[in-house]
């Protein structure tokens, strides 16, 4: 507490220096958290893409052209022509068509499904809201009017086979369930490959070959400790944190903690002569212990500052992007940086100060 005061006291001793050195600070931080927050958004997505696609399916046998995450629909679609599968006894393969068309002049991603009656939509929640409709109402898909169907969290419209042929084509997937008593097994993808002619990747990042059949992603195989879908995910964050973002957001906690080291500088140079004094009667410890606490008070009110503010522009500039999930991430994410920063923060001026000695430090003017 006596630390605490002392720093306090410093504080209000240079109130300007102190509020610079906060702002310069959170403004970096709020850099970061922004990018952050971005990145943890897309995470998020491409999580949620995957598990609204896979429905608890272990293998996901896509085309040879690919899927790609469409922003505008908010969801997977499907390249090109659902792979030509003869699922073996025992393996359960369901074919969903996939593409995009527009509702109501809202572009959605468009599914088709065996299971979906004539003259029925189902609809995930999170398109349902969008399109601003709820259970019994009706749609137009294809020139038809369907019934409406809210169904799941999803952002996909599922209609019959048959109508979603009309107006997507044959593009679309196989999601494959194993066998019973093997869905955990780690050779899901090679052995059901081996039998439909498909190669088997654990990897996400791994594309199909443009002049093949298709690939299968095995989502329980392969090893390390990341499931498939937290692999997926990282490849949607990983185009934010390695883009021209990313670099801006480092270079700016960079600048954030130079600048506090120069304001700890500066108030050392400033306090030579009563840090001496400490130092002559035995107080060096106490020195370092109070440039602790006070680095610790400017980074802490730094970052309050940078996440708050982080928190606010994100959500004027992109609340369709970034989720409040996402912004305690990215906060909890800035937070691991600060113990670090403030004990080096503190120990860069201190470890100068310390290496003359006291009568040395008595004589400075």
């Amino acid at each position: 507490m006596r630390l605490l005061r002392f720093a306090w006291a410093n504080i209000r001793r240079r109130p300007e220096r102190f509020v610079l050195s906060v702002l310069g600070i959170a403004l970096a931080i709020t850099c970061v958290t922004v990018v952050r927050t971005i990145s943890s958004s897309f995470a998020i997505t491409g999580a949620d893409s995957v598990t609204d696609v896979l429905g608890g399916a272990q293998l996901w046998a896509v085309p040879a052209a690919g899927v790609h995450y469409d922003s505008s629909v908010q969801a997977l679609v499907a390249d090109g022509p659902v792979p030509a599968i003869d699922a073996p006894g025992g393996w359960r393969a369901i074919k969903t068509l996939s593409g995009t068309t527009d509702i109501g002049g809202t572009p959605v991603s468009l599914r088709g499904g065996d299971e979906i009656p004539d003259g029925q939509a189902v609809l995930g929640s999170g398109v349902a809201q969008r399109l601003g409709v709820h259970d019994g109402d009706r749609v137009s898909v294809g020139s038809q009017s369907l019934a409406v169907v809210v169904r799941g969290a999803g952002e996909s419209v599922t209609v019959s086979t048959p109508l979603a042929r009309t107006v997507v084509g044959d593009n679309g997937w196989w999601t494959v369930f194993a066998p019973t008593g093997q869905e955990k097994s780690r050779t899901l993808g090679s052995a059901f490959g081996d039998a439909v002619g498909l190669r088997s990747t654990s990897d996400p990042s791994v594309k199909p070959d443009p002049g093949g059949p298709g690939l299968i992603y095995d989502t329980v195989g392969g090893t390390g400790p990341l499931t498939f879908d937290q692999k997926f995910s990282a490849l949607f964050s990983g185009k934010v944190t390695s883009s021209t973002l990313g670099i801006i957001s480092i270079i700016g906690l960079v600048l954030g903690f130079i600048i506090a080291v120069s304001s700890f500088l500066a108030a050392v140079q400033e306090r030579r002569r009563e840090f001496g004094i400490m130092s002559s009667i035995g107080l060096a410890d106490e020195v370092l212990y109070f440039f602790l606490v006070e680095s610790a008070v400017v980074f802490v009110a730094a970052y309050v500052v940078g996440v708050l503010t982080a928190g606010v522009a994100v959500w004027l500039v992109i609340p369709g992007i970034a989720t409040p999930v996402a912004w305690l991430q990215a906060a909890g994410m800035v937070a691991g940086f600060l113990p670090a920063m403030s004990i080096v923060g503190a120990l860069i001026p201190v470890h100068r100060l310390l290496q003359n000695r006291p009568v040395d430090l008595l004589g400075a003017r």
